[in-house]
């Protein structure tokens, strides 16, 4: 190309797009012949178009805006369907989602979460593809091990089927470590490893929960450009904010909570008597984790943080979760505070958005904020009454909406100070818990209006109604309790609450409670909004947690945009990729979920081992064609009963009254029944228990619901006619 004019803008364009090399200014003034005081106009020229956002200048090279350049640096951020690596930009300047890059050929093979310099080319359909030149940084190779020696000589076996390597260790490495105990280790060169931290005794909670973090891929260990990111950030100041640093919000929290994303304040409405005006305060993620930034990056991948006994999994880096975004008493601190008018039967009538400064006047256990309520003398004690006339307001409101009530209570595995189970307790429920999870609602319903309001899509958090088969299946096992569900009903959580009602306080009530727990959807993120079935709501978004959900920093992120409060909203890639977003963190949060599950019953089983023979008062949790599982009423403690330990006669499995029938004795073990079970083995590193039956105090034979037809149990036994 060899040109005798100065080019115009859509000449450098397209000649920046068809060039097969990079392209910088020298390479634009060579094509087009620019020579002497052209060049200066040519600088001013690739400049006007920078500032207009056509180019994008890296350095010395230049390349159209929204495309990605020749030679990109990439993240590793997850797998495709057929289990090749995914990329993404870690910098984008395109209107749309930032690309996603499959990695091909035998280059330098790079891990999840990795950053890498790649070759981008396209496929023939149009997808880019990364051909990896150099892994820029790893994050560290480091896997779980349980150190045993055999035959004298020390060995690392992996912990999970999917490694089957044993690796070899130093023998003077690990003198000082005893056998069956838990080590993370870095594999070194052929089948040798380096022990970098040691965890401790396969059955202690510290190494229980590694397993279960190491199980399910949760990403445990920051990266350290992004723990430098997070040092690097600076307090937030007052410039574009209000500065509400008088008004005395408290915090109420767990006694041991290390961090507080979430202040509230009442008062008397003045202009609406018997009315109420609540103030939720939540700390200002989004001002610290910016859309692709490194941290932005982390916590996308992360999802949510993970709560285990013994420590927590934290989504974003402490500088920013336990410091410059925890609510400390005392301290000033950036918030999203939306302020909401309660009428005096307790509904909305209004609520406004303001991005603020505030400052936490005190930090309170959840005891200590019941027992100022309760009367016992404090400074404070007019702010703590004021929110708890405000929540009696705000309950009426609740009881004309009628959410589903379900009681089930919550365990929690209390520890020695050496990290071992020292027992399981309920936490008492007190009204300081039910005030702050109604006022959390409340700002969450808010959210999602003052998004909706000027249009702007969000991810909801979503709970669809329960599918026709789990009410048919519901129906049927109600039916042999003599509860009628009408059909063709379109049922609602007032429904299900009339169900609960009936059976409160009778031996079927944790029974009732759990099945209609069962028949309920998963709730899930969703930029569809399909209302929240459970909560009988037909709009709700996460907004009071941003510390600990990345849906709920995405909303926040979709509220500064949506009501002009500063840079830092939600960008339109992240508008486009909202579908893909909630998919993801609906997949974290159920891995975060099964992990912590997994955890609590490997703990259980471990403090359960040592009691082999014992018995223990229990109550069916579960009927299958195989047997019964069995949950311990004093530590939740879940085991199962094969059925040929059940006795010689056959058993029917009755898959609509959840039950095993006796063929010839009608004897029946059903689904909520209590029983007294003796326990044969405890295996702390799956979790199982495996029980027999002691004593069971059956009831009368069950009764069938109408038209069901039973399901094969334990097989008769084949005759022995003709056998030796």
């Amino acid at each position: 190309m060899n040109k005798e004019h100065f080019p115009s803008r859509e000449e450098i364009l397209r000649f920046v797009a068809e060039s097969p090399g990079r392209v910088g200014k020298r390479e634009i003034a060579r094509a087009f012949n620019i020579k002497g005081g052209d060049r200066i106009l040519l600088k001013h020229l690739l400049a006007e178009m920078a500032e207009d956002g056509v180019l994008t200048k890296d350095g010395k090279h230049i390349q159209k805006t929204g495309e990605l350049p020749r030679v990109a640096l990439l993240q590793v951020v997850a797998k495709s369907a057929d289990g090749d690596l995914v990329a993404e930009p870690t910098s984008w300047d395109g209107d749309g989602p930032r690309p996603k890059v499959i990695l091909i050929g035998k280059g330098p093979a790079p891990g999840m979460g990795d950053r890498l310099l790649a070759r981008i080319q396209y496929a023939e359909d149009g997808r880019p593809l990364g051909k990896v030149v150099k892994v820029i940084e790893r994050r560290p190779a480091q896997t779980l091990a349980v150190l045993e020696r055999i035959g004298g000589k020390p060995q690392l076996t992996p912990v999970t089927k999917k490694e089957r390597d044993i690796w070899s260790v130093d023998a003077a490495a690990v003198k000082d470590i005893a056998d069956n105990t838990l080590v993370r280790i870095e594999p070194a060169r052929g089948h040798f490893a380096k022990i970098v931290e040691v965890v401790g005794p396969v059955g202690s909670e510290q190494a229980v929960s590694l397993l279960a973090i190491h199980a399910h891929g949760i990403p445990d260990r920051f990266p350290e450009r992004v723990l430098e990111e997070a040092a690097a950030a600076e307090p937030a100041t007052l410039k574009g904010r209000e500065d509400w640093r008088d008004i005395p919000f408290v915090t109420i929290d767990p006694a041991d909570a290390k961090d507080h994303d979430d202040a509230v304040f009442a008062e008397p409405d003045p202009h609406n008597e018997g009315g109420h005006i609540v103030t939720v305060a939540i700390a200002d993620v989004a001002a610290y984790v910016t859309p692709g930034s490194l941290m932005d990056v982390e916590a996308r991948l992360r999802g949510n943080s993970t709560y285990f006994p013994d420590r927590v999994v934290p989504m974003l880096p402490e500088r920013i979760s336990n410091d410059l975004c925890s609510l400390r008493e005392g301290e000033a601190r950036p918030a999203m505070a939306i302020r909401i008018w309660f009428a005096r039967d307790g509904r909305q009538s209004k609520h406004t958005l303001h991005r603020v400064l505030m400052r936490s006047a005190r930090k309170l256990a959840y005891a200590e904020a019941q027992a100022i309520a309760d009367g016992a003398p404090s400074d404070i004690a007019p702010q703590v009454n004021a929110l708890y006339e405000a929540y009696a307001c705000a309950r009426r409101g609740r009881e004309h909406r009628q959410p589903m009530e379900l009681d089930l209570p919550e365990r929690k595995i209390a520890l020695t100070p050496d990290g071992d189970v020292a027992r399981v307790i309920v936490p008492e429920r007190l009204d300081a818990h039910k005030l702050i999870e109604e006022f959390m609602i409340q700002a969450n319903v808010a959210a999602a209006e003052l998004c909706e309001s000027v249009r702007l899509p969000l991810l909801y958090r979503v709970h669809d109604a329960p599918s026709l088969d789990k009410i048919d299946a519901l129906r049927e096992f109600l039916s042999t309790i003599d509860i009628k569900l009408a059909k063709g009903t379109r049922l609602r959580p007032e429904h299900f609450n009339a169900i609960l009602a009936q059976v409160e306080g009778t031996p079927n009530a944790q029974l009732v409670n759990e099945v209609v727990l069962r028949s309920q959807s998963q709730a899930e993120y969703s930029p569809d909004n399909l209302g929240h079935f459970g909560l009988n709501l037909r709009r709700y978004a996460h907004f009071t947690s941003p510390i600990r959900r990345y849906a709920d920093l995405i909303v926040h992120r979709a509220l500064i945009r949506a009501h002009d409060l500063g840079k830092d909203g939600l960008r339109d890639h992240e508008v486009d990729a909202l579908a893909q977003i909630g998919s993801e963190i609906s997949a974290t949060e159920r891995r975060s979920m099964i992990a912590e599950r997994e955890t609590t019953d490997r703990l259980i089983a471990g403090w359960l081992a040592e009691s082999i023979g014992a018995t223990f008062d229990g109550r069916i949790a579960g009927v299958t064609k195989s047997g019964l599982f069995i949950k311990l009423a004093d530590t939740g403690g879940d085991g199962f009963i094969p059925i040929s330990t059940l006795g010689s006669e056959y058993m029917i499995y009755e898959e609509a009254s959840h039950a095993l029938v006796g063929e010839a004795s009608g004897h029946t073990y059903r689904l909520g029944d209590t029983v007294n079970v003796r326990l044969l083995e405890a295996a702390p590193f799956s979790g199982a228990l495996r029980f027999e039956i002691v004593d069971h105090d059956a009831g009368p034979s069950i009764r069938r619901a109408r038209g069901a037809r039973p399901a094969q149990g334990r097989r008769k036994p084949p005759s022995r006619k003709g056998r030796r």
